[in-house]
């Protein structure tokens, strides 16, 4: 029995021996925690979210930063102007980080709350401040040398001789569209010789077509419907939503093509492709995806971002079912133009306007 103990007792002892000379276990790394999102927030314009326009463009370079940078996204619809400060305020008592806003009329609200909250940064489409706001960046587009394509294009496919173009509100994000338009088909007459008419604007008098609102597709019908009357078979609508009106109108008369607006039509608006001719398009998704980045990374500040052709900010989209209509020569000489644009050798006639209106 004794010699059992001390076998017992010897295990015990070489037991604790090993045990005390093997490497002991090096501790789990504690994981470090999370760094919480980015929360950005969005605040529509009164067209809503599904406005086939620049709130669902802009709504999109959302999707885009969740999905590519993994910030949380959120949006809220005004309703009318009076829902601007009310939405913009509830991201705020949320503690959203960003702010997007989308739309020139949104531009006091934005600026009197980015004044109040300097540590909360904003971007704005479609307005931008002088002096700048240093957490607020305004996303501008240079909508001007597109529309100028198109209007150039417009005229090089008319069949009537004229071509028409109307706003939803006079304000400059509409009105940059219509007078670019307005000098791309004056310059097709230049070039060729012709002399193709522009209905619902003109420059020179700082006088146009306007329904008066972005909402109502009655409208924009009716508008279509009294250019067409007139003799217009390519009409522009600058209007969001109220353009859809105007594309059921464009539809129902043979013969007549849509120019669409802010985003590639034929895509946001599939039904109405079989009449849309291009659509004069600016990247607001894409430039709303980049300013969260940079609020992402460090690299935001105040000031103005400008889409152009040259950035790739705006564009006229593909013909799709109008390519094969299209000639090939006029396609050649709207390469042609988009360059000389580019290297600064055409003037749009945007900034000759805003000359006028001082």
């Amino acid at each position: 029995m004794r010699k059992i103990v001390m076998v017992l007792v010897a295990l015990v002892v070489i037991a604790s021996m090993v045990m005390a000379c093997a490497p002991k276990a090096t501790p789990a790394p504690t994981a470090a925690p999370e760094k919480p999102k980015l929360k950005v927030g969005m605040v529509t314009d009164v067209g809503g979210i599904d406005d086939k326009s620049f709130n669902a463009t802009s709504w999109h370079g959302m999707e885009l930063a969740r999905d590519e940078l993994g910030v949380e996204v959120a949006y809220l619809e005004s309703q009318q102007q009076t829902d601007y400060a009310v939405n913009i305020t509830q991201f705020i008592d949320q503690k959203y980080d960003m702010i997007i806003t989308v739309g020139f009329l949104l531009g006091e609200d934005t600026k009197t709350f980015a004044e109040k909250n300097p540590n909360v940064k904003f971007a704005i489409v479609d307005y931008s401040y002088d002096p700048p706001i240093p957490n607020v960046l305004g996303l501008t587009f240079a909508t001007d040398e597109d529309a100028f394509l198109a209007g150039y294009l417009a005229a090089g496919m008319t069949q009537t001789g004229k071509v028409g173009t109307f706003g939803g509100i006079k304000i400059p994000p509409v009105t940059i569209f219509m007078v670019g338009f307005e000098n791309g088909v004056k310059y097709y007459n230049q070039k060729h010789g012709t002399n193709v008419q522009v209905l619902g604007w003109e420059s020179a008098k700082d006088e146009g077509l306007f329904v008066g609102n972005f909402e109502s597709t009655d409208d924009g019908r009716r508008a279509g419907e009294d250019l067409i009357g007139e003799g217009a078979d390519i009409i522009m609508p600058v209007a969001g939503p109220v353009g859809l009106g105007t594309a059921a109108a464009v539809r129902e008369h043979a013969g007549t093509m849509l120019i669409g607006v802010d985003t590639d039509w034929c895509i946001s608006a599939a039904e109405y492709c079989p009449v849309v001719l291009t659509s004069v398009m600016k990247n607001m998704d894409v430039a709303v995806r980049d300013a969260i980045k940079m609020a992402l990374d460090g690299t935001f500040k105040g000031g103005t971002y400008v889409g152009t052709l040259k950035n790739g900010g705006v564009g006229i989209a593909p013909f799709h079912e109008f390519d094969g209509k299209v000639p090939d020569s006029l396609k050649k000489e709207l390469d042609q133009l988009k360059q000389d644009i580019i290297a600064g050798k055409i003037n749009t006639g945007w900034q000759d306007y805003l000359a006028t209106l001082k």
